[in-house]
This record gives C-alpha cells, structure tokens and sequence, in this order.
C-alpha cells in the first residue's frame, strides 16, 4: 500500500469517541485531584501560592478536567498534597494516559 507525502507511518486519527473519553478521564482526575485538595486543607489559591503558579485559576482548570497537572510540576503537587510523589504520578497516569500506565503496570482499578 502506497502512502501519500505528508502521511506519518505512526500517525493516528483520534475518533471522536477516544476525545469524549480523555475529557471524562481528564475530569475523574481532577475530581481526585480536588478531593486530596480538601484533604490536605488548601484552597485553590493556597495551592498555586505554594506551586509558584502566576494564577489560581490554572489549579481550577486542572481540577475541571481542562488541562492536566504538568510533569515538571508533578513532584511538587504532590508534596503539597503530602502524598508520595511517585504514586502521585502513577495514579495520574492511569487517568492521563491509560494505555501507557496500562503497559507499564498491567491493569489496574481507579
């Protein structure tokens, strides 16, 4: 089978549905990321503050499933949550990219 010119080997449509799919996982980890929030007693603004975030309101788009908590942040948002950084980042990868976590450590439930 022939490929046109600007056709990628690895390149891969993403259907509709697979879109629907990471905004609602998207949405369930900032639903978990809200909750571990209340737990550790921050506000959003409280939350950013410590990040050194410009605006709180990145800390609500994350928790509204919008964006994600960036990795180079990672480690720090999780220590503001007092939770062990390394499960911090595993548990968001199962909602961040399922598949990945799923190859790197088999199946696991929310």
């Amino acid at each position: 089978m022939k490929r046109a010119k600007h056709q990628d080997v690895f390149a891969v449509q993403v259907p509709g549905k697979v879109a629907t799919e990471a905004k609602q996982l998207r949405k369930q980890a900032g639903d978990w990321l809200k909750l571990r929030r209340a737990d550790a007693g921050l506000s959003q603004a409280d939350l950013a503050a410590r990040l050194g975030l410009k605006y709180y309101t990145f800390i609500s788009q994350v928790e509204n499933g919008f964006s994600r908590v960036p990795t180079e942040i990672m480690g720090a948002w999780a220590s503001e949550l007092g939770l062990e950084q390394a499960a911090f980042a595993r548990h968001l990868l199962l909602y961040y990219e399922p598949e990945l976590h799923r190859l790197l450590f088999g199946a696991e439930s929310k």
